[in-house]
């Protein structure tokens, strides 16, 4: 079986599927594969059901998928933003719960330790994240949205107090995907409030960090196979050595994050309109209507041919972002 666990470059100009790179192309089959074998058959009961795909999740990791962007120094697969973007697309189209588990571990947990911790934080903190080996596996969530506050960054009223070798954090973090599932965690949380946004630090942090709880698990609408729960701290004590960056490089380090999981997000809605799309072409060839099949009407042939066109320019523009971080424009 293919092996993605090697340097893909990004693409230097788009046109459609096969335009990618060979190795691209080859993740997009091997992640197409993996997802109509092994997602599509769970994705309704995982929805209906609350259910966690752990098995599958597994063999993502092993696959190099839930580490995507990290280098193999640290355990991951190397790839590039476009690599991402093409195999969380069809991971979404199998499974939106699997590829919103796969978006939230890459470029929220992993990418801002990845790209801002030091050597010590990422061989702690991300190797075991992103490897699918043996001590692998591991599943992070990211704390950055608050009740009143939304995902405004520069608003945080968790707080980071200073004290003897580290910090104590109380507050709370809501909306937070992963939650339940996960090992570590990144924070957000103001540790200089008359700096406002400057005054804000990233932490990262175990879950079963003594005085941290979890709240009860939102009842939502889809994407139900990982749990959305708030982060509660209580003077849960982190150490100088869990501190992201610099202090007040939190504000920072979140734009940063975001900026680049955006892309990510955009693959996860690419992937989703796909599969509905392919759920609504099947109904209008099987379904009959005045003893036609419904596609025939040239009305829904019309309606077919749009909804067509929007996915496939959401597609080009999501692998054109991707392509243009790979090559340092954004």
């Amino acid at each position: 079986m293919f092996s993605p666990r090697r340097t893909f470059p990004g693409c230097r100009s788009i046109g459609s599927y096969y335009g990618l790179p060979d190795e691209v192309q080859m993740l997009r089959e091997m992640t197409r594969t993996f997802a109509e074998q092994e997602l599509v058959p769970i994705a309704g009961k995982t929805d209906k059901e609350h259910l966690f795909p752990a098995e599958q999740i597994r063999k993502m990791s092993e696959m190099g998928l839930m580490g995507i962007n990290v280098s193999e120094d640290f355990g991951g697969a190397g790839m590039s933003t476009l690599a991402y973007a093409v195999s969380s697309e069809e991971i979404s189209r199998g499974c939106a719960s699997a590829g919103t588990i796969m978006s939230a571990q890459n470029s929220l947990y992993l990418a801002p330790i990845y790209n801002w911790g030091n050597d010590d934080q990422k061989e702690k903190w991300v190797r075991d994240w992103a490897s699918g080996g043996p001590s692998g596996g591991k599943i992070g969530c990211f704390g950055l949205s608050e009740p009143g506050n939304g995902s405004d960054a520069g608003a945080a009223s968790t707080t980071a107090t200073k004290v003897d070798g580290g910090y104590l954090l109380n507050g709370t973090k809501m909306w937070i995907t992963n939650s339940y599932e996960s090992q570590a965690g990144v924070v957000f949380a103001t540790s200089d409030k008359s700096q406002k946004h400057k005054g804000i630090s990233c932490f990262v942090f175990p879950l079963d960090a003594e005085g941290f709880s979890l709240g009860k698990k939102e009842d939502k609408l889809g994407i139900r196979g990982t749990s959305t729960a708030n982060l509660i701290f209580d003077n849960v004590f982190v150490p100088d050595e869990n501190l992201i960056g610099e202090p007040g490089f939190g504000f920072k380090i979140a734009m940063h994050t975001l900026d680049g999981g955006r892309i990510g997000i955009a693959a996860q809605g690419v992937g989703i309109a796909q599969a509905a799309m392919d759920c609504a072409v099947q109904y209008a060839t099987e379904r009959k209507s005045f003893d036609e099949p419904i596609a025939n009407q040239q009305m829904i042939q019309q309606k077919i041919a749009d909804m067509e066109v929007k996915i496939e320019s959401s597609r080009l523009l999501t692998y054109k972002a991707a392509c243009l971080k790979d090559n340092g424009k954004v």
